[in-house]
């Protein structure tokens, strides 16, 4: 006699495997009515000839946009919630889309308890009461890869955090990848002149890292090490990663006591402090300061760095000092690579358009163009995608506007191991607009990237002498306005 047949087991399987098929058709859907509603958009602005008046239709295609754009990230989550993350920032993306969309950083749904008790116990080998003396059932944060939860361990006077990953994650986020590349495929065979293609291979390579916690942990180990070994005080705060307590889908960590980057203005108000005033102006000045010593010295000097810093991944400590958080995308840049882009970066700090074309071509940037001054438009390029400083003026940079450098030279070809280090930059130069102040971090990399070359025996000419240009940079005032 056969076993009776169990009707929810069999929903439950032909739901999984329907499942990627449902999140294609929807991704597919929404992204084929916001494109086509931009493309209809543009017909009917350009019969409008008041410029007031176009920016004002513009503003509000954009918020239209946003919510459609905010809807599918919030429905669909997963990937898409690193897309917002990516889209979100005040640089690339229009106001209304960065408003929107930056509240997505750490707004996942939650794994319930129950279910992240059984991962636990599963990956550790132990029962969650066995192992903790306190365990925190609501998550601290939850985001596209894992949630977070705040823990004592048994036998410790300090507290721990908690990382566990999503259950079928994995599969899902493939499936997203393989449809945003088609997209991007698309996109850039008929309205943006850039490798978008390689972009995303590079963005499937580096998540795909993300569901390994003993990779990340041993990322976070080695960044740890390199800052507090290569400085008197390290420029931020890494977690220590509790030994033993490391599966691939569970990280246990020490805990850091701060607040979020995007919650600074908050508590700057909370206490009292001018938002406009020195005090506060001096804060975030560390603050960025902090950062980009970091990442100058990482990806210069090391070429091993954290290549996800977005404002969810930033806590203010006491002091304000800066705790970097989320290892899982990690690159370790090839040696050629890193030491072609130290030449780029002094040849924007130099405002040098005959070293940047040699960049671009040590670094494997394949370009096309047949407009003139096509050199000066190579150095605004290069300034586009791998400096922070906004130029005079300009609140806002639109990298694919219709005077941009982007539409006027075609990236034919982008190294894929280059975007982590382009994202980076765009990271950062968010969230330096979003402090509200404008600085070039290929001027505060100069002399990082000139020991870079110095001592792989490439420095020529000004470039070698490193360290009296260290002592000068020390002397600079380092926030200064050109």
């Amino acid at each position: 006699m056969l076993p009776p047949l169990d009707l929810r087991d069999v929903s439950e399987k032909l739901s999984s495997h329907l499942r990627p098929w449902h999140r294609s058709f929807q991704f597919w859907v929404r992204a084929i009515d916001i494109y086509t509603g931009y493309k209809a958009f543009q017909v009917r602005a350009s019969f409008e000839k008041d410029v007031q008046k176009q920016e004002a239709m513009w503003e509000r295609q954009h918020e239209l946009a946003a919510d459609k754009i905010y809807a599918m990230c919030t429905d669909l989550g997963g990937f898409f919630l690193k897309i917002a993350q990516i889209l979100g920032k005040p640089d690339l993306a229009p106001a209304a889309w960065v408003r929107k969309l930056v509240t997505l950083c750490d707004q996942a749904p939650a794994t319930p308890f129950h279910t992240v008790k059984i991962v636990l116990e599963k990956e550790l080998g132990q029962s969650v009461d066995d192992m903790f003396e306190r365990f925190d059932m609501e998550p601290l944060g939850s985001a596209s890869i894992g949630q977070v939860h705040k823990a004592r361990l048994r036998g410790d006077k300090n507290d721990v955090v908690v990382k566990v990953q999503h259950p079928g994650v994995q599969d899902l986020m493939m499936t997203d990848i393989h449809n945003l590349q088609a997209f991007a495929l698309y996109m850039q065979k008929t309205d943006i002149k850039f490798d978008l293609y390689s972009v995303t291979k590079e963005m499937e390579k580096q998540i795909g890292y993300e569901f390994d916690f003993i990779r990340e942990a041993g990322a976070m180990e080695r960044i740890r090490k390199f800052l507090y070994e290569n400085n008197k005080r390290t420029p931020v705060l890494v977690p220590r990663v509790i030994p033993d307590m490391v599966s691939r889908r569970v990280l246990v960590m020490e805990y850091i006591d701060g607040i979020p980057i995007l919650n600074l203005g908050d508590e700057i108000a909370k206490r009292g402090i001018n938002p406009g005033g020195k005090a506060a102006a001096a804060a975030k000045q560390k603050i960025l300061k902090s950062l980009t010593l970091a990442y100058g010295q990482m990806i210069l000097k090391s070429g091993f760095f954290h290549a996800d810093p977005h404002p969810g991944n930033i806590l203010i400590c006491k002091g304000s000092e800066v705790a970097l958080l989320d290892y899982g995308q990690v690159k370790d840049l090839p040696e050629q690579l890193r030491l072609g882009y130290a030449s780029l970066v002094l040849a924007i700090a130099d405002s040098d358009p005959t070293r940047a074309s040699e960049s671009y071509r040590e670094l494997g940037i394949d370009t096309l163009s047949k407009c003139e001054n096509e050199q000066q438009e190579m150095l605004r390029l290069a300034e586009t995608m791998f400096d922070t400083k906004l130029p005079p003026g300009v609140v806002m940079l639109q990298p694919f506007s219709e005077g941009s450098s982007i539409k006027k030279i075609a990236v034919k070809a982008f190294p894929e191991e280059l975007f982590s280090v382009l994202r980076t930059v765009h990271l950062l130069r968010g969230l330096s607009v979003g402090l509200g102040i404008n600085y070039s971090c290929a001027e505060q990399w100069r002399t990082i990237a000139e020991e870079a070359l110095y001592h792989a025996g490439r420095s020529k000419g000004k470039d070698a002498n490193p360290r009296a240009r260290r002592r000068g940079l020390i002397k600079r005032l380092f926030w200064r306005d050109k």
